[in-house]
């Protein structure tokens, strides 16, 4: 029992990235949509490269969208509109025009028969004006030719022109006064039927959209069918015009018929095999060129969620609406992977994204290809995104490539340039946009998933930052060494092709420990006095070691990232602190040597082991007399040769010839530091 307890807590690591592999694998498969795959690649303007192809079985030729766009436009603008007819605003105009009338008739000196004859001439005329009904105009569409007129329930056809305005009142009433010649009457009759004149025709928005709704819901979304056995396309034959949407409608109808109760396992075995076999050559990339991120959990399930998010947001666009996979900012993964790992890894993970992804969208071929290109010029042109210019152009490099990818793809499906949906532009120029979020997203990253950027190690490297200016005041001896390390670090990480930017800051607060005792460390020791004048060498020892301990607590007091803090876990890696262990043998020849050995570990990286070497090789430069080019090179290939001795780097992938051309530069540095200036008369 034990031994299987303790076998399966050895390979706790493997067992995890089995189980990230099973759940990215599910995931991804679970995102992608549910249907079969046409098993033939075909693109406008290309030649068929199968054999004759023939009808498998009888299915209908679907229209294009614009075809069925055209005949929406087309109802739309035939369309008759739907007009109400309100008789209650009749009757209440009646009655208002009896009352006024009479009133104004009373106030005439006219005969009780003419008095009869003006009221049926003025019963005439709203019976004239109320007989198709006034027109409402503030609530009217666009003047049609036709409409339907709805009067109790029933719609008859009528021409506009036969409705009245408001504004052809006054043509009216004088037209019927002067053929019953009662001109004469026409200001009396003015001002009644300007009182109470009401319009009592209304647009019926309601009723009319419905109608066309109902138009537009009996197009046809097929026009003519083949027949199973037909001929549909030739070996050679160039894919165009009918052919493009005969193969277009067969491969719908052959995604829909195969996608079954019966077929959809097997469907999705088959998705899951692929994706499976693409996510297994991301495992052995990692475990042949990558051991060290492939061995840290945390950074292989930081590449997969990356992964699995591209994946994510592609195929819900594509679910919502396909026009828009371009909006999906896929150079975001390869410009974050740069950033935090490598170009070359960046690039691959890309490219098997992109591999995964060719399931799901639309001409499969464009997309693949064009998504590579875009992710090889990210690789090529993103560098040093701490300096803002850097991201900008890049992306405005990355959008030119998007643009001119499309625009030679139209070229070659169109063969001219009409037609070019400049739309498409837009897409890309938002798909830039959003790839700029790149940098909030990598301080997002950072906090998340404990990581570290050129960005953060630039806003690490300020000495004005707290604890640097805490160091600067606290140990101002150590400061000034730790600046002259950072430079000679950084010179040397440049020459051997190493992360610069982390080894100066590692570099910077490699001895931030010292605080705790500045006095106890000679390079703050402004007087003649030595504190370790009046204690053992044990103990002086002791203190001496522990400024590495004391170091990392603060360091993880004040939240510095972890790969800074294994610069000052490891710069002393397991030398010995020399001076009181030769003291300490003067008085004690029995003394123990593990007493005056720092704790480890060694260095593993080549930027740690850079920060020994320049640690070591400045820290002692102090105490040469006359430091003339022999001389310096003469020390430095004695420390550093001590150190290679006492297996420092054996873990480090740092080579002989990288060990070489560090020691050549830290030479260098140092016989232009300390060159001999020439003497001035007084």
């Amino acid at each position: 029992m034990e031994d299987s307890l303790d076998k399966l807590y050895k390979n706790q690591g493997l067992i995890y990235k089995y189980i990230l592999y099973v759940v990215t694998v599910g995931c991804i498969v679970f995102f992608f949509p549910k249907g079969g795959k046409f098993k033939y690649e075909f693109q406008k303007g290309k030649p068929w490269q199968y054999e004759n192809l023939y009808a498998p079985f009888d299915f209908s030729i679907r229209k294009g969208e614009g075809e069925i766009a055209e005949e929406e436009r087309a109802i739309r603008e035939r369309q008759i509109p739907y007009y109400t007819y309100d008789t209650a605003v009749i009757e209440e105009v009646s009655r208002n025009f009896m009352a006024d009338f009479q009133e104004s008739l009373d106030g005439q000196q006219l005969s009780d028969g003419q008095k009869g004859r003006l009221t049926n001439i003025g019963e005439e005329v709203l019976a004239d004006l109320y007989r198709n009904g006034i027109l409402q105009k503030a609530s009217a569409r666009d003047a049609p030719d036709y409409l339907y007129l709805v009067r109790n329930n029933e719609a008859s056809r009528i021409r506009a022109d036969a409705l009245y305005s408001l504004s052809q009142v006054d043509s009216v009433i004088r037209g019927i006064l002067d053929s019953r010649r009662a001109g004469q009457f026409y200001p009396l009759y003015q001002e009644v039927f300007f009182n109470v004149l009401k319009p009592n025709v209304t647009y019926d928005a309601e009723l009319s959209e419905k109608e066309l709704a109902d138009e537009l819901s009996r197009i046809s979304t097929t026009r003519g069918n083949v027949d199973e056995g037909k001929l549909i396309i030739a070996r050679g034959e160039v894919v165009e015009a009918e052919n493009l949407n005969i193969l277009n409608s067969l491969k719908a109808e052959y995604e829909s018929e195969l996608w079954t109760e019966n077929s959809q396992y097997f469907i999705l075995f088959g998705y899951t095999i692929l994706v499976a076999l693409v996510l297994m050559m991301l495992f052995l990339f990692l475990q042949k060129y990558r051991p060290a991120i492939y061995r840290n959990n945390v950074k292989v399930t930081f590449i997969f969620f990356n992964v699995l998010l591209m994946v994510f947001l592609t195929t819900l666009v594509v679910k919502y609406d396909e026009t828009y996979v371009f909006v999906v900012p896929l150079c975001i993964l390869p410009l974050i992977l740069k950033t935090f790992f490598d170009a070359r890894l960046g690039l691959f993970v890309h490219v098997l994204t992109v591999l995964i992804l060719g399931f799901v969208v639309p001409n499969s071929f464009e997309y693949i290809f064009l998504q590579i290109i875009a992710g090889i010029v990210t690789i090529l042109t993103v560098s040093e995104l701490y300096k803002r210019a850097n991201l900008f152009i890049s992306v405005g490099q990355i959008t030119l490539i998007y643009i001119v990818g499309y625009f030679a793809f139209h070229i070659i499906h169109e063969g001219n340039l009409e037609d070019m949906n400049l739309y498409t532009f837009g897409i890309f120029i938002l798909n830039g946009m959003i790839t700029l979020f790149a940098q909030p997203l990598i301080y997002i990253y950072e906090k998340i998933f404990g990581m570290i950027s050129d960005v953060s190690l630039l806003e690490l490297s300020d000495t004005n930052s707290r604890l640097l200016k805490e160091l600067s005041n606290k140990a101002p001896g150590t400061f000034h060494h730790s600046l002259q390390v950072a430079n000679l670090a950084e010179a040397a990480a440049n020459a051997v092709g190493a992360n610069a930017m982390l080894t100066r800051v590692g570099a910077l607060y490699h001895d931030i420990g010292k605080m705790n005792n500045p006095t106890y460390f000679t390079e703050n020791q402004v007087t003649n006095v030595n504190p370790h004048d009046d204690i053992n060498p044990k103990e002086s020892a002791e203190i001496i070691i522990n400024h590495v301990i004391e170091g990392i607590e603060l360091a993880q007091r004040n939240n510095l990232p972890d790969r800074v803090i294994d610069f000052i876990r490891t710069h002393h890696g397991t030398t010995r602190v020399y001076y009181f262990y030769k003291k300490e043998l003067e008085n004690n020849p029995d003394a123990e040597e593990a007493d005056f050995t720092y704790p480890g570990p060694i260095p593993f990286s080549k930027e740690t082991a850079i920060l020994m070497m320049a640690d070591s090789v400045e820290a002692a430069s102090k105490s040469l007399v006359n430091p003339s080019y022999p001389v310096i090179e003469e020390f430095v290939e004695k420390i550093v040769s001590g150190q290679m001795k006492s297996n420092q780097f054996l873990n480090a992938n740092i080579t002989f010839k990288e060990i070489e051309m560090v020691k050549k530069v830290l030479k260098q540095k140092l016989t232009n530091i300390y060159h001999l200036r020439v003497e001035y008369p007084e």
